[in-house]
């Protein structure tokens, strides 16, 4: 049995490892080794996680999928939520959540005693569905009370979009004027690649 340790966040403005050491004193106090970290900076509320398909790729049968808090797993809708609950169960996947105790028991061997352990799953599988339901609702209120406040705001004349970051900007118009390369970009300045070439755009136009 593996643990694999998975740690998202939802911009590249975001610090996706904040969790490391939390996940690790959890490992540590149950005398758990993980056997690799798979970090990456995208919306928990899209199945589009590279790095999270790379995990599940790397299971085997009853290795253990560790997190934070199940919405680092999941903001999911309820569709989307089945089609990972699928990969997972493809796997037989245990997750285990820093913030779901039920799921702690997971990381024991149950010596044999097949009841218990099915009663720990079934367990264990209920409460994530309903944390992730909830994940799912906050991400969506979320969301309304944005676009609320973009609505009221645009209607007192305040509104003025999302601002860019000047300072990222340069940094990057310097790294591609010294001949760096995108993808060298990204991992240096921790940005898009549609940032590079908004940036790229605006640096044709000055010079044409």
């Amino acid at each position: 049995m593996f643990v694999r340790a998975y740690l998202r966040a939802s911009t590249k403005e975001q610090d996706a490892n904040r969790a490391k050491a939390d996940l690790q004193t959890f490992a540590n106090e149950r005398k758990l080794k993980i056997a690799s970290y798979y970090v990456e900076n995208e919306s928990g509320a899209s199945l589009q996680r590279p790095e999270l398909f790379r995990l599940l790729t790397d299971c085997e049968d009853g290795d253990i999928l560790l997190i934070e808090q199940v919405d680092r797993l999941s903001r999911l809708n309820a569709a989307d939520w089945e089609r990972l609950k699928v990969e997972m169960k493809s796997k037989q996947v245990k997750v285990v959540a820093l913030d779901l105790p039920t799921s702690w028991e997971l990381t024991k061997a149950v010596n044999g005693d097949d009841f218990t352990a099915r009663m720990y799953e079934a367990l264990n599988a209920m409460m994530l569905d309903m944390l992730a339901a909830i994940a799912r609702k906050d991400y969506e209120d979320r969301r309304r009370r944005q676009a609320q406040g973009i609505v009221k705001a645009k209607a007192d004349g305040r509104y003025k979009g999302r601002q860019t970051d000047e300072k990222m900007h340069q940094r990057i118009a310097k790294l591609l004027a010294s001949g760096m390369s995108w993808s060298e970009i990204q991992e240096t300045v921790g940005c898009s690649r549609g940032t590079i070439a908004n940036v790229k755009k605006r640096l044709s136009s000055i010079t044409n």
